[in-house]
């Protein structure tokens, strides 16, 4: 996909045309702490409801992503490669250059009303975060809820943003006429593990909070439990932390993923373990020899401890009349050419 694709008619100031190639863009930069170093790259695009190519093996047909780019940073985040698409740099680049669809909302409530649209489960949050922090200034996501809850249609979010709680109450407005289902991101609560690879985003207790604050106001929430990271975050006793602390914020269901290396990110991750711990590089070139996910016993062993912690702490299927939760499937083989898997994994 090139930068013009994403855009309408050209009513905005000049960016950076080397690096867009488009007229239609407005760059954007912001002198606060919580923006610093980073840019903004307002389009206007020409659809928001996308179809999720059916060789992906995911649960959900449609996806709406407000935002490409993602200044949670996360070193392994496979989305990392949808920014080559757009000329732009996967490693640095992916974490400070962020892409806005500044009329998501409209496009969201316009395409909800086509005559064409059957109401379908829409998932949002599987590209990047829709509430990373450029969400706190553009304040896309009341709109696309809004005209969800307006159109009864059910959607799930997945998330490592604590910006979700602002829109509490849409959110219960909207689980009240259709069925929402929202998952929370949360691999691992070790402290030291946590600023090194995820260093944008909210600490994994904050996340687990938002599970809390979520289920007493009777929204359900998941929390999928990825990436469980090979021998940095995958300790017996690591796991059992994890585990515990999610079933005491209350979460409805548990979802252990292994982490993934595909192209982009791979590279990205690589480079990081080089330089954080140089003893393992080896350890992950063996591991993921064949491809980009870790061998079928390695994901095997880890679902099973995960689940008999589960059990052992009382976290259940989710009830009945909770809300659906994003569920990851199994890997059957290698991934798809186009990179549409949960990117915050």
């Amino acid at each position: 996909m090139r930068w013009e694709n994403l855009a309408l008619e050209s009513d905005h100031s000049r960016a950076d045309a080397a690096l867009f190639g488009a007229d239609a863009v407005t760059t954007r930069t912001f002198d606060t702490p919580e923006f610093r170093g980073i840019t903004f790259h307002e389009i206007r695009a020409r659809s928001i409801i996308n179809r999720v190519p059916g060789a992906s093996r995911m649960p959900f047909e449609w996806t709406v992503n407000p935002y490409r780019g993602c200044s949670h940073a996360c070193v392994y985040c496979f989305a990392r490669k949808t920014h080559s698409y757009l000329d732009l740099d996967t490693g640095l680049g992916f974490d400070s250059q962020i892409v806005v669809k500044v009329n998501a909302p409209e496009l969201v409530r316009r395409q909800l009303g086509s005559r064409r649209w059957l109401g379908e489960h829409i998932a949002m949050g599987t590209n990047v975060d829709c509430y990373q922090r450029a969400e706190g200034r553009y304040r896309l996501m009341p709109g696309i809820i809004g005209a969800l809850r307006d159109h009864a249609n059910p959607f799930s979010i997945l998330t490592k943003g604590t910006l979700i709680l602002r829109d509490l109450e849409l959110l219960k407005q909207a689980a009240a006429v259709t069925d929402v289902g929202i998952s929370v991101s949360v691999g691992f609560t070790d402290a030291e593990l946590w600023r090194t690879v995820e260093p944008g985003t909210p600490a994994p207790e904050r996340r687990l909070e938002v599970v809390r604050t979520l289920g007493e106001h009777d929204i359900g929430c998941g929390v999928l439990m990825a990436p469980v990271i090979p021998f940095l975050g995958d300790s017996p006793a690591q796991l059992r932390a994890t585990v515990g602390a999610i079933a005491a914020a209350g979460a409805t269901s548990v979802t252990p993923l292994v982490l993934h290396l595909r192209p982009g990110a791979r590279e990205w991750f690589m480079a990081w373990l080089a330089r954080h711990h140089p003893h393992l590089v080896r350890r992950y070139e063996r591991l993921y020899a064949d491809g980009a996910y870790a061998p079928k016993w390695y994901q095997r062993r880890i679902t099973r401890q995960v689940h008999e912690l589960a059990e052992e702490y009382g976290i259940g299927p989710t009830r009945a009349g909770m809300p659906r939760r994003i569920r990851e499937p199994e890997p059957a083989g290698p991934p798809p050419t186009e990179p549409v898997q949960l990117s915050l994994l």
